[in-house]
Order: structure tokens, then sequence, then C-alpha cells
């Protein structure tokens, strides 16, 4: 599913705390030219779905501006709300539109059960997120790697996932992104025979 959003141009002057009086939120677009960027607002209610489907730096998200006449695929870089009312003070969009190549956070899902932990093992899920570039136009909603064959003692490393087309990993080749653990040995408990023996004590000679 496509995520789409409308901005329009914010007015110069306008005061933030008056915007959200009017049920609407600032917001500013940055990269679509260099350096520059452009004051926005978005509708409180536009706001609040796109935050439903989009998530920050991970999701690319159609920005529509009429009046600038512009459009484009940009990230959500950045969500500024009240520290704990659910109050959405501002937010930042990052244009890809022009880039031939972006880097881009995504979550890791496993998928299946790992045959080690069907065996007794403990899964360690170590990387949650994986860097990755890929093309703007091409983002994939996450990385999903099939765990089922590892036996316990395994590890699976970021070269050994298999990518979407077109991305790369960015992250330590070696670095392992899940492993299956033994579980803790038990000590061994002491034989009839051993239970037997005497306590060796101490003792000075008087």
């Amino acid at each position: 599913m496509e995520v789409k959003v409308e901005c329009h141009k914010r007015a110069e002057g306008s005061k933030p705390t008056a915007l959200r009086r009017e049920g609407l939120i600032p917001a500013t677009l940055y990269g679509h030219k260099g350096a520059e960027s452009v004051a926005l607002t978005v509708e409180a209610k536009a706001a609040e779905t796109l935050l439903k489907q989009a998530d920050i730096n991970h999701t690319a998200v159609q920005v529509n501006i009429p009046d600038l006449s512009w459009n484009g695929k940009a990230l959500l870089r950045e969500v500024q709300t009240h520290p704990w009312k659910p109050i959405l003070y501002h937010l930042s969009f990052f244009s890809v539109a022009t880039q031939d190549t972006i880097q881009i956070s995504l979550p890791v899902n496993l998928v299946g059960t790992a045959f080690g932990v069907k065996q007794g093992g403990i899964l360690e899920h170590v990387m949650t997120e994986l860097q990755v570039e890929c093309a703007p136009d091409n983002i994939p909603e996450a990385i999903e790697v099939d765990i089922s064959n590892l036996d316990i003692g395994a590890s699976l490393h970021v070269h050994e996932i298999l990518l979407p087309g077109g991305a790369t990993a960015m992250d330590d080749p070696q670095r392992p992104v899940v492993n299956i653990l033994g579980t803790t040995t038990m000590a061994a408990e002491p034989t009839a025979e051993e239970e037997e023996q005497p306590t060796s004590l101490l003792s000075e000679e008087i």
C-alpha cells in the first residue's frame, strides 16, 4: 500500500501554536533542492493517519505539495511530540526522489522456528534492524530471514542474509543477526559413593 500525505506551504510569520489551534501541524521538507528546505503544514488528521502507516526512517512517503507543484518520495525523518501528552508538534521529511540510492534501516523479521529451538535451544535475536542501501522507489518493508534450518550452536551473519533485489547490506558482514544458544548445563548431582565420602576438615594440632 502506498503511503501518501498532502502538505501546503506554510505562511511566513505563522506561529506553530496558532497553527496547531487551527488543526494544522507544522512540517519541514529537506533535500528536495540541495540544502534548501521549505516550511509546510499538514492537517492534523492527515498527520495522525500518516503516523499509523509510516515508520520513522523506514517508510517511503509520497508527499504532495500543490502550492509548489511538487510531489515525490520522502522519508519521515523526525516526529516531535509533547513529552507526555498525545500532542503532535512537528514533522520533518527528507526527499529521496532525486537520489539514485538511499541508506535506510529496515526491521529484521524472523521466519520459521529454528530446528535448534525445537531441540531445546534458545533463540538470540541480535539484530532487530539492518542498514541497507537501495533505490528510493524500491524500499522493502522489512528484511525476512528464514531461520528454520539453524541448529544449536549455529549463527546467521549479515553476509548470509538473502536481500531483496537491488538492496545491499551496509552493516558489518560478519556481524551475527541470530544465534541459537544451547541450554545451560546443570551441575551433575553427586553419586551415592561420593555422598558417602566424609567431609575433610582442617584442624589445628594442640
